[in-house]
């Protein structure tokens, strides 16, 4: 076959050897899958005999596409000496292992309670307390200190308030609280929006002694249920109908530690794409920003330009609608994903450790929410992931020999970002 001269028989037959398995039988001759006829499951071909089985060769005459694809399969799997080079499609799967420091892990777990509630009270023991109304008669407040310790600390014991109260008194006795608390008082707690902010403030801050090992993180989005149900109507069936209420929650982590970084509780309707840029401007806070990986869900020109500032880069999937017509460093990424798929995907999924994230959380410290008021709500979620943040603290504490301290050397630290509600600024350690 000359490929000047090649015509379209010839070039059918190219295309079949190319795409299509043939088969060679113990008698010498080939089957050949037919491509249009679905009455007919392959045709035989003898390249001796020079014939086929196939319609355009017993009617026609002319010498077939199948027979060409033969001829070209033959040439190239048959050695001179007549040995037949079989050829078969092998998917290996790699496995990973990955060690795991059993002593520092067995350590970490069978003390973390006890190590929970001493960073816990280290990292409250500055906050500033609340400013009481003028002329505003009645027993002293409890101090925020004392309320955010009673709130984290009943999460991540998981008890009922009335059952909590053991453990309360306990933390009142080890002086990790200023004045006794009843279990009963923190559902109140809870329900002041107040803390919400002070809260947020304390993950992203609690997150801060392992700067120095994350500078990669993953963003994404999960939901936490309830036991409130709301109703609406379903016009397709014409019928009322309830669903669970829930709490969305956008988070920003390291894929190292899985160390949360940022936190936004918004309405669970609230988009993914637009929290991303907040969630990096906050992690940059204290964190270098080196990678940031993400779902197509989050893929915009804003948010690769945002990383891009910062000094990282940004890997976040792509849909199979998009161009890199915006320009920017999103025609970059998208051209750095068409030509370089392979590196691409292998930086792009580092983002399953966000859904590590959610998944611990969730077991450690529930998927539900008990509260039933939405202020309660998002408090009783921001503390669960306060917990799982000091959590990792100590497993890093013991792998890593990072010792987490707080409040040293610190002019100021804020207790939100600059779209709180509410910004409580801590002093500084005496």
């Amino acid at each position: 076959m000359k490929g000047s001269t090649m015509d379209a028989r010839e070039q059918r037959g190219l295309i079949i050897a190319a795409t299509c398995r043939l088969h060679r039988n113990d008698d010498g001759t080939w089957l050949v899958p037919s491509q249009t006829n679905t009455h007919v499951v392959a045709y035989t071909v003898n390249l001796e005999k020079k014939t086929c089985t196939c319609l355009d060769h017993t009617d026609g005459g002319f010498t077939c596409k199948h027979f060409y694809a033969v001829s070209i399969v033959h040439t190239r799997d048959v050695l001179p000496d007549g040995t037949v080079i079989e050829t078969k499609e092998v998917t290996f799967t790699e496995r990973k292992v990955y060690k795991q420091d059993w002593p520092a892990y067995n350590l970490a777990q069978a003390t973390e309670k006890r190590r929970v509630q001493i960073l816990l009270r280290d990292l409250c023991r500055n906050l500033p307390d609340r400013e009481r109304a003028d002329g505003k008669r009645g027993p002293k407040p409890h101090t925020v200190r004392d309320a955010v310790f009673a709130m984290a600390f009943k999460v991540y014991c998981g008890l009922s308030a009335r059952r909590f109260s053991t453990d309360l008194i306990e933390a009142h006795e080890k002086g990790y609280v200023t004045r006794a608390i009843h279990g009963s008082k923190v559902p109140a707690f809870f329900e002041d929006p107040y803390y919400a902010p002070v809260l947020k403030a304390l993950i992203g801050y609690s997150a801060s002694p392992l700067r120095s090992v994350e500078t990669d993180f993953a963003i994404d989005s999960s939901g936490f249920g309830s036991n409130k149900y709301e109703s609406y109507y379903d016009h397709k069936y014409g019928i009322t109908r309830k669903k669970c209420t829930w709490v969305k929650t956008h988070i920003a982590c390291g894929v190292k530690t899985n160390i949360v970084t940022a936190v936004r509780i918004l309405d669970k309707d609230a988009g993914d794409c637009p929290q991303f840029v907040p969630l990096v401007k906050e992690t940059k806070e204290r964190f270098e920003i080196g990678e940031v990986s993400a779902d197509k869900a989050y893929a915009s020109l804003e948010n690769f330009e945002t990383v891009a500032e910062f000094g990282g880069q940004a890997f976040i999937a792509f849909k199979s609608n998009h161009t890199g017509g915006v320009g920017g460093h999103f025609e970059k990424a998208f051209h750095y994903f068409q030509f370089n798929k392979e590196e691409y995907m292998a930086k792009y999924h580092k983002r399953p450790n966000v859904e590590s994230t959610f998944s611990a959380v969730k077991r450690k410290f529930g998927h539900d929410v008990r509260s039933k008021t939405p202020p309660a709500m998002v408090n009783e979620v921001l503390c669960k992931f306060l917990c799982h943040n000091l959590t990792c603290l100590i497993q890093e504490e013991e792998t890593l020999g990072i010792v987490p301290v707080f409040w040293k050397n610190e002019e100021q630290p804020q207790a939100g970002c600059s779209d709180d509600p509410a910004i409580l600024p801590m002093v500084r350690s005496q």
